[in-house]
């Protein structure tokens, strides 16, 4: 694995390494020594599944308040998402920030061309980011893997159109937005 820091103190593109050969590929997406070895201390508590039937499905943005503030690796199983972290830490060089990157589903890979290193990157999230995503397929799957378990009296979130955030989402015939992310304030600078 290779860890790219983004724009974004302390977050990360993870680029897996893919094994090709006639069979398809074998790559590692997790190895608690390589992110030591990256001054990332993850430890895996709870794994969630997203699937989303539509494009322009929107989830998000999301994140859970001390105690229990969770860091996150985010992969795209299937489909394709536009992923979006903010930095909520206030004590952050990059506090109030956005970052977004393009996630590919792992059924990107069954292709007869070579494998582009593109499609094979998760995004690592530290403790006090918000995150959230919009589909860019129909039938698409997200895979999370969180450092701490759903506890939600901590759960919060941030209104995903905040223009204070600036957050430039892809635009799509219809967005799908549930009630509650839709009933998010906007964000309050500390």
């Amino acid at each position: 694995m290779i860890f790219k820091e983004t724009k974004l103190k302390e977050a990360y593109i993870i680029q897996l390494e893919p094994l090709e050969d006639e069979r398809g590929f074998f790559a590692r997406s997790f190895c608690q020594d390589e992110f030591k070895k990256n001054g990332i201390n993850f430890n895996i508590v709870q794994c969630n599944v997203s699937f989303n039937k539509k494009k322009g499905t929107l989830r998000g943005m999301h994140y859970q308040i001390a105690p229990h503030e969770e860091a996150k690796i985010i992969s795209c199983v299937r489909g394709t998402i536009y992923d979006v972290i903010i930095d909520l830490r206030t004590n952050s060089s990059t506090y109030c920030q956005c970052f977004a990157v393009t996630l590919y589903g792992f059924n990107s890979f069954i292709t007869d061309l070579p494998i582009n290193p593109s499609t094979h990157q998760m995004l690592y999230i530290p403790k006090g980011f918000a995150h959230g995503f919009q589909t860019l397929e129909d039938n698409t799957t997200v895979f999370y893997q969180m450092s701490e378990f759903y506890h939600p009296e901590c759960a919060r979130g941030v209104r995903w159109d905040d223009p204070a955030l600036g957050i430039e989402w892809p635009e799509v015939s219809k967005r799908i937005i549930s009630d509650k992310d839709q009933s998010y304030l906007d964000f309050v600078k500390e």
